[in-house]
């Protein structure tokens, strides 16, 4: 169905008052740079606009058309980018397609869902530097299908046990800690949960896995657009003065090749360095990085920089195996980690929703979106308020993921204007991103994800080892009394969070949506897509996104100066009517700015007594999903 046909389609009242006067526009608003909506302008179209340009400009990032909508597909919603990939036998999806091949490669070996998850994120941490790394901490949701029953992982480092809150206060900036600098990095998991995983799940030898990276590292690959765009950024804030970081010259030599200034489009980018530590850890297994060399290399290079984190933090790190929490919503149940992530920030959310009529206000209207961001809002306060570290704080989970409290919660929206003030709820008194889903010939599944947190991270790469540490302890909290407040030895707030989902025993979908605070909200609005308006997993993805950034309590993710009602940014395909509607119920309409997420899925689906599978990677990222 064609974008028009399809808004003429919907309801009078989903669309709202503004959709008689917006018949007939195509609906894609304009991005930034020409005639761009700005903050509470609800999309108006400037009448000054500047002349379209005719061609895309050599070195240019972008080529803005906004008078032009992709080609049109014979079959499928009209704003999907492809179909999905369908196999019989396994299936991968990830942020690059180099990565997605080596997962696959190991599924035809003979390897399992986790062995394939192995090889893709040490294939991401050399071929995705801008998002994941031995460097950053992991967590992954396992379908287990001799359990027949979801399993999680938390693969998260804590805090320098020599690293005070005084001396990390002595750091501060505006009340928060930096995001640059040793003072941000915490104890690397990534390894330590591959080791875990595979220890439980893995069927090939462990060195094996490394190879597809190790060949990567060594011989180089071309580095595509959005990877290449954010390396070179990160750079730039790497070469800026009174950056915080105490040395770069090893992430300048790691990751910007000649200039400095990291590498264009399709340019061939090695790392010899880091081809080394993965032929240590496949020798040594992880006790070669957190009780071998590379943890002696790492214990000597922050006391040459007069950082923190020292060899004993390494070596009293283990990841964990964690029960996952779950809800049910409109008859699928949606799984999330909780400890120290934000995972629980998805079931609040849905939980809130279910007490709407979602299908009725209309896919993409005005009344949808407004629905969806203010229990964003609601979720977010509570997030604030209360998750953090379990081994230090008690967080009242089980409350805020039940069905009582969110029916309380609803009652608080109103679907014609903006919660004013919104506040945590009061407890009883007794958190960029890589993501991977991968699946194999015996059912199992596995959902991922991997993070240096910021950007490429802390911005320090210890000598010789090729990659990069987390800033991840930027999340901490400076305020007395808060359940996130800094503390030596313990893990901060994360962000990072996969995405499962089951229906009735059986599995469904593994996916993620990558992407800091995002990522609850991405989720949100993949399974609304998929059981509220009946997407396939492509175009579930690929439908256009809202982003809420702002919370009255920041958890160091939000840009300085939000108001309480924060903003609200939609993507171009957002139709025009929907957002007109919505700056008049009150929401400052931010313009878009690439932070929507990006996401993959595996979904599993049975043809009578065959499993098929179906992969979906959607066009925001490099990646790509294939199956066999």
């Amino acid at each position: 169905m064609h974008r028009r046909t399809f808004l003429a389609a919907l309801p009078a009242a989903a669309l709202g008052p503004a959709a008689g006067a917006a018949a007939g526009q195509d609906g894609r608003g304009v991005p930034g740079g020409q005639g761009a909506p700005g903050p509470g302008q609800g999309g108006a179209r400037s009448p000054a606009a500047p002349a379209l340009p005719p061609r895309w400009e050599a070195g240019a990032d972008r080529f803005l058309r906004p008078d032009v909508s992709a080609g049109d597909r014979p079959v499928g919603a009209s704003f999907a980018s492809r179909t999905a990939a369908y196999g019989l036998h396994g299936a991968a999806g990830t942020a690059h397609p180099l990565a997605t091949q080596a997962g696959i490669d190991i599924l035809r070996r003979g390897g399992s869902a986790v062995d394939a998850a192995i090889a893709i994120n040490a294939c991401l941490g050399m071929l995705e530097p801008t998002s994941s790394g031995i460097g950053g901490d992991a967590y992954a949701m396992i379908w287990d299908p001799r359990q027949r029953k979801v399993v999680g992982l938390a693969g998260s480092g804590a805090s320098p046990r020599g690293l005070s809150l005084e001396t990390v206060r002595s750091r501060a900036r505006g009340g928060a800690l930096p995001p640059l600098g040793a003072v941000s990095v915490s104890v690397p998991g990534a390894v330590d949960a591959w080791w875990t995983m595979h220890r439980r799940y893995g069927r090939l030898p462990w060195a094996q896995l490394f190879e597809p990276a190790i060949a990567h590292a060594e011989a180089g690959a071309p580095v595509p657009d959005i990877i290449a765009y954010y390396i070179r950024r990160s750079m730039a804030a790497f070469r800026r003065p009174g950056n915080g970081i105490e040395e770069t010259a090893n992430a300048l030599r790691t990751y910007g090749l000649a200039d400095g200034k990291g590498p264009a489009a399709g340019q061939v980018f090695r790392n010899p360095d880091l081809a080394r530590t993965y032929r240590a850890i496949a020798a040594g297994g992880r006790d070669a990085f957190y009780t071998g060399d590379i943890a002696r290399t790492i214990d000597r290079y922050f006391k040459r920089i007069g950082g923190w984190l020292r060899y004993e933090d390494l070596a009293a790190h283990h990841s964990e195996w964690v029960e996952p929490h779950r809800t049910g919503y409109r008859g699928v149940d949606v799984h999330a980690l909780g400890a120290n992530t934000q995972g629980i920030a998805t079931l609040q959310m849905l939980n809130i929703l279910e007490t709407f009529d979602l299908g009725e206000a209309g896919f993409q209207s005005p009344l949808s979106i407004h629905l969806q961001a203010e229990a964003k809002r609601l979720a977010y306060e509570d997030r604030a308020r209360f998750y953090a570290d379990p081994r230090f704080s008690k967080v009242p989970v089980e409350w805020l993921i039940s069905k009582d409290y969110a029916r309380q919660r609803a009652k608080l929206i109103r679907p014609d204007r903006i919660l004013d003030p919104v506040y945590p709820g009061q407890a009883p008194s007794h958190g960029d991103t890589t993501y991977f889903s991968c699946a194999d010939a015996d059912g199992m599944m596995v959902s991922m994800i991997q993070s240096n947190f910021r950007g490429m991270g802390s911005g320090l790469v210890a000598d010789g080892l090729g990659f990069m540490f987390q800033d991840r302890g930027q999340l901490f909290s400076l305020q007395d009394g808060h359940p996130n407040i800094y503390a030596p030895g313990k893990r901060p707030f994360q962000t990072i969070i996969p995405g499962f989902a089951t229906r009735g025993r059986d599995p469904w979908m593994s996916f993620g949506v990558m992407g800091g605070d995002m990522q609850p909200q991405g989720q949100t609005q993949i399974i609304v897509n998929r059981v509220d308006y009946g997407l396939e997993i492509q175009s579930a993805g690929d439908a256009p996104r809202w982003h809420h950034e702002g919370s009255s309590q920041s958890m160091g993710e939000d840009a300085a100066g939000l108001g309480p009602r924060g903003l609200l940014r939609l993507e171009t395909g957002v139709p025009h009517a929907t957002r007109q509607r919505l700056a008049e119920i009150g929401w400052t309409i931010g313009e878009p700015d690439g932070g929507f997420g990006r996401y993959e899925c595996v979904e599993h689906r049975m043809d009578g007594d065959t499993r098929v599978y179906a992969a979906a990677s959607e066009m925001r990222a490099d990646g790509c999903a294939l199956a066999y």
